[in-house]
């Protein structure tokens, strides 16, 4: 069995990355779409846009930290079990923030998907 600590330090990764990953796209989600403003406005435009969007920075931090904390986990225990794990982890959780924060529309082939992605990191842990 795995560690107290390698698990936290996964369990970091997953939280700090699934918080980017829904903060990053609702940053662009209203922003728009970002080849259309390229094209009426220019690339400045669209560098202005992105960074004075105010989830952009936090969603980047938590992506950092996330990588991170990653790289951590690696040092501490075996890629073989860190980057499954975090990995698939992550995926459920941005199943379920998706649902929760973006109102996304996530069908049952996703959740039958993340619960046996579970099942798996069990596995592989044991």
């Amino acid at each position: 069995m795995k560690s107290l600590s390698v698990w936290t330090v996964v369990g970091v990764v997953v939280v700090a990355s699934s918080t980017g990953e829904v903060l990053l796209s609702s940053a662009m989600k209203s922003i728009g779409d970002l080849g259309l403003l390229r094209a009426r406005k220019g690339m400045a435009a669209v560098i202005a846009a992105v960074f004075s969007e105010r989830l952009f920075l936090p969603g980047v931090a938590c992506m950092a930290v996330g990588f991170f904390s990653l790289l951590v986990a690696l040092s501490w225990d075996d890629a073989s079990f860190v980057a499954p794990a975090s990995a698939s982890l992550t995926l459920v959780l941005n199943a379920i923030m998706a649902k929760i924060f973006l109102h996304e529309a996530v069908d049952h082939r996703r959740w039958i998907s993340a619960l046996l992605v579970g099942v798996g990191v069990v596995l592989v842990a044991m």
